[in-house]
C-alpha cells in the first residue's frame, strides 16, 4: 500500500468512527458553505455592502480565478473520486477537492482583508479564527459525506494556499503603472 492510500484509508476511518445523523446533517451544512451558490451569493453581498469597492471586487475576481485554477487541475489530474460510501452525490473528479481549494481560496483571502483593515482586535481575531475553522470543517465535511479522499482535500488547501501568496503579491497587491 502507498503513501497516499494509507493516508486516505486512515483518515477516512478516523472520521467514519464519528459517523451519526447528527453529524452527516451538520456536514451537509458546512459543507454547503463551501458551494459555489453560498461563495457567488457572498461575493456578490461583498459588492453591494462592502465600501472599499476594491476589495469587493478582488474577492469576486480571486473567486473566478480560484475556481477557474481548481477545473484545471481537477481536468489535468482526473482522479477519480472515492466509490465506498457516498452520503450525497457527487460528479466529476475527485483532486483537488474543489470545496477544500476554493473555499481555502475565498474565506482565505477574506481572512487576508480582515487582518490587513480591521483594527479592532475583539473583532479581527475572533473573525480570523472562525473563517480558519470554517475553511478547516468544508474540508472535513467532504472527507465525511464520502466525495473526497483525505489527500484531495489536503492537496486543495495546499494547492489554495500557494495560489493566494500569488493572488496577493501579484495580483491584489500589484502597483498598477
Amino acid at each position: 500500500m502507498n503513501i497516499i492510500t494509507t493516508i486516505d484509508e486512515s483518515i477516512y476511518s478516523l472520521i467514519n468512527n464519528f459517523m451519526s445523523t447528527t453529524v452527516t446533517g451538520v456536514s451537509i451544512f458546512v459543507s454547503y458553505l463551501g458551494s459555489a451558490i453560498t461563495l457567488i451569493t457572498i461575493s456578490i453581498l461583498c459588492l453591494l455592502v462592502l465600501k472599499n469597492k476594491r476589495d469587493a471586487k478582488f474577492i469576486t475576481i480571486n473567486l473566478i480565478i480560484v475556481f477557474v485554477l481548481n477545473r484545471i487541475l481537477k481536468f489535468i489530474i482526473a482522479r477519480p473520486r472515492p466509490q465506498k460510501l457516498q452520503i450525497v452525490p457527487e460528479r466529476g473528479y475527485s483532486f483537488p477537492s474543489g470545496h477544500a481549494m476554493i473555499s481555502m481560496g475565498f474565506y482565505g483571502f477574506i481572512i487576508y482583508l480582515i487582518y490587513k483593515n480591521v483594527k479592532d482586535k475583539k473583532i479581527k481575531y475572533p473573525l480570523i479564527a472562525l473563517l480558519s475553522i470554517l475553511i478547516l470543517l468544508i474540508g472535513l465535511s467532504r472527507i465525511y459525506l464520502g466525495v473526497h479522499y483525505a489527500t484531495d482535500v489536503i492537496g486543495g488547501f495546499i494547492i489554495a494556499i500557494l495560489y493566494l501568496i500569488l493572488f496577493i503579491k501579484f495580483i491584489y497587491n500589484a502597483k498598477l503603472k
